[in-house]
């Protein structure tokens, strides 16, 4: 849920700075707690799954939708709970992002998890999943992309 008295930014450079400061034992299993944040979808769009967006990359199934409300962007994410990894990223995703501008979306630097120290909990396959999320997300959200939506 995002939180309107801070940006995406201060939202996200907070459980970035959280997972640094975590014993590297300990980060795993802070996305594994993660993953249990990661809202129901809408009714409207829980039982769709041809509206959302797949990420092939991903080695786990995960698919996701953007929405614009004025100036807000709404994160939306299918990801199975079999998924735990990849579904706390989401969650992550979700709590720092959603609601958002898209400026301040497209901002995020591309490869913020590595300065969480996730390359040293997950593998290098999940990393690269990740950083697909983040680059589907922004490319929904580049200002070519929405000229012809």
């Amino acid at each position: 849920m995002s939180d309107n008295v801070s940006t995406a930014t201060e939202r996200l450079n907070r459980i970035v700075e959280m997972f640094a400061s975590a014993p590297k034992d300990l980060r795993l299993q802070a996305l594994l707690d993660y993953s249990r944040r990661l809202p129901d979808l809408p009714d409207r769009l829980a039982g769709h799954p041809e509206l959302f967006e797949v990420v092939p990359e991903c080695q786990s199934p995960f698919a996701l939708i953007t929405e614009r409300d004025g100036d807000a962007v709404h994160l939306y994410f299918r990801v199975p709970a079999e998924a735990p990894t990849v579904r706390g990223f989401a969650a992550i995703l979700h709590e720092a992002l959603d609601g958002a501008p898209a400026d301040e979306i497209l901002a995020v630097p591309d490869d913020f998890y590595l300065k969480m120290g996730l390359g040293e909990a997950v593998s290098s396959q999940r990393l690269n999943g990740m950083a697909a999320i983040l680059r589907r997300i922004k490319s929904h959200l580049s200002p070519q992309q929405t000229q012809g939506s």
